[in-house]
């Protein structure tokens, strides 16, 4: 079978373990930040081990779950942690639950990931949206034969040059923002580079990083936004600010720093999730 195809498999089976619920809007939780996917209502679990052709995680913080459900009264899909790169998987691997979601109907999807700070003034354990990010993985989940069936009936989708000039949403971060400000916990914005690791950034890699602009570094995200913006998903990306970038810590970097710091906000972080869920997936529904 072709790659469309598998994704069609996987997606036929979702359709079935889901009944009527039928999601507009996906989430993806990063390292550490898993626990997010309590907050959902009447949630059916599904790991991925028992979805045809799905990744499974094999990183610690990344359950390999996916759990549907509501989430602030809307219906939601979310992937309880994700498969990267440096794990051996391949492109087309990584991007896989990405595609199952377009397939699903989702139009937006909500990206989290555990980050390293690189601008001063991040403290351990904010959050941040991502306003664009910058590709340094040295490679595209584009690259290859294009295959046009993957827009899924949205106009100006699965086109084989993608345009990227607005990678994530400005409307959707304009939402964010006023609900963490009504909340009186506004969000800054920042630009998030992407490394393919697993190794952690150098000192100069990271002065380097912050000379281009870049205000977060991290091993995912960017693949999945690609992607997504590839087949008409509008992306919302959040940052947790995990911990501090090489050279800028007294430290040595370390997985288990990550993982702790994404339990202690885990819970902020759903209920953010909460609130986001409810405003985005009214503005996607409204449109179709």
């Amino acid at each position: 079978m072709s790659y469309f195809d598998d994704v069609s498999e996987a997606a036929q089976f979702l359709r079935a373990q889901l009944g009527s619920l039928r999601p507009s809007l996906g989430i993806v939780l990063g390292s550490g930040l898993g626990a997010a996917a309590s907050a959902v209502h009447d949630p059916v679990i599904v790991p991925y081990e028992s979805i045809p052709n799905f990744p499974k995680s094999t990183v610690e913080g990344h359950s390999g779950r996916l759990v549907a459900g509501t989430l602030g009264g809307a219906p939601v899909v979310v992937l309880q942690g994700r498969v990267h790169f440096y794990e051996g998987y391949s492109a087309k691997d990584v991007t896989f639950p990405m595609r199952v979601m377009g397939a699903l109907g989702v139009r937006a999807v909500i990206l989290t990931n555990a980050a390293g700070g690189i601008a001063e003034g991040y403290k351990i354990g904010q959050f941040v949206l991502i306003a664009d990010h910058i590709n340094m993985m040295g490679w595209n989940p584009l690259a290859g034969l294009n295959e046009p069936r993957f827009a899924f009936n949205r106009p100006n989708s699965g086109l084989r040059f993608c345009d990227m000039s607005e990678a994530y949403s400005k409307r959707l971060r304009q939402v964010a923002i006023q609900v963490s400000e009504l909340e009186g916990q506004p969000l800054e914005e920042g630009i998030y580079l992407a490394v393919s690791g697993p190794s952690f950034e150098t000192p100069a890699e990271i002065r380097a990083f912050r000379t281009m602009g870049a205000t977060l570094v991290g091993m995912s995200t960017v693949p999945e936004t690609i992607v997504a913006r590839h087949m008409g998903i509008e992306v919302l990306g959040i940052s947790c600010v995990t911990n501090l970038a090489a050279g800028l810590s007294a430290t040595p970097l370390s997985h288990a720093e990550v993982f702790e710091t994404g339990k202690q906000v885990e819970r902020k972080l759903a209920e953010l999730l909460d609130r986001l869920a409810m405003w985005i997936a009214a503005l996607v529904d409204a449109e179709s």
